[in-house]
């Protein structure tokens, strides 16, 4: 039985006074809305219903019936309108959750998100940024940034981003200071900054000195990027950090440049979201929006 069609066509009959007029509202026939009602009461367990050859009346189960009948009716109408809302690509909304790694996340990331919230009013993001691999099945996440290569599944779409290159950079004060070291090689007598997240033994690659790692010290070390960025325009040491992060402080003369040809590979990065047939178009069009701004450059 379908039970919110039946639902309809009881109320259908409560309103319009007869199963005549309620057939004709529910184009049905006669007999399918008395077959409607009887399913009904059987499944009730009680007379909804009081008929005799001229007129008909409610029983008190009814009358109770009808009102939380009403109710489920207008909160599957308004289910269904909040539905065709959702789908409606002229006009996306509802709400998203993507995560990303800390600092292209906090870098290049957010910067595009703001971007398209004031473009797409309707919709609102939590943007969750953290160097680990986010689930996105379990923790119900609609979209994730990843670096790196990526294991198949076949649950995820994978759409290729811009490489996430790194670059090695110092302050004037500290070049002036220190000397500017022209060879990957001189960096073992400098003071260099790392990242606690790598491998302590990990070390700096450089393609110049082959496969083997530079394994470096200095006085300072963080778990993010940012706190790095900071200690190297200081003055406290060489930072190898993303591009991204360090771009505008190159481009403003505040960090300069190292080994310009000589840098690590760059690592792939890839905008994930589950596989659906029918995305909906708050996903479709993020997901379009992000590929425009940091889609691999032509």
């Amino acid at each position: 039985m379908d039970k919110l069609r039946s639902m309809a066509v009881f109320v259908a009959v409560a309103d319009t006074g007869s199963f005549a007029a309620a057939a004709q509202a529910q184009h049905l026939s006669a007999v399918m809305v008395g077959k409607h009602i009887r399913q009904l009461e059987e499944h009730l367990g009680a007379r909804l219903l009081q008929r005799d050859t001229r007129k008909q009346r409610l029983t008190e189960v009814g009358v109770a019936f009808l009102d939380e009948a009403r109710l489920i009716l207008e909160q599957v109408r308004r289910a269904d309108t909040v539905a065709e809302r959702l789908r409606d690509d002229r006009r996306p909304s509802g709400h998203l959750r993507v995560t990303a790694p800390l600092t292209l996340g906090g870098a290049a990331i957010a910067p595009v998100i703001t971007q398209f919230l004031r473009i797409y009013p309707e919709v609102s993001l939590d943007l969750a940024l953290a160097d680990r691999m986010s689930d996105l099945i379990a923790e119900a996440f609609d979209a994730a940034i990843r670096i790196g290569p990526l294991p198949d599944s076949d649950h995820l779409i994978a759409r290729p981003l811009r490489p996430y290159r790194m670059t090695v950079c110092a302050s004037p004060d500290y070049l002036r200071e220190r000397g500017t070291p022209t060879d990957p090689r001189e960096l073992v007598d400098h003071s260099c900054l790392n990242h606690l997240l790598w491998h302590r033994d990990a070390g700096w690659r450089f393609g110049s000195i082959g496969p083997e790692p530079l394994r470096l010290s200095g006085r300072f070390a963080s778990n993010h990027g940012e706190a790095l960025r900071r200690a190297a325009l200081d003055g406290c040491g060489i930072v190898l950090q993303p591009e991204v992060l360090l771009a505008d402080d190159i481009a403003a003369g505040r960090l300069v440049r190292l080994f310009e040809h000589d840098l690590p590979p760059p690592r792939p990065v890839h905008l994930l979201y589950p596989r659906d047939r029918q995305p909906l178009p708050k996903l479709s069009r993020f997901i379009e929006f992000v590929l425009e701004r940091l889609g691999p450059e032509v």
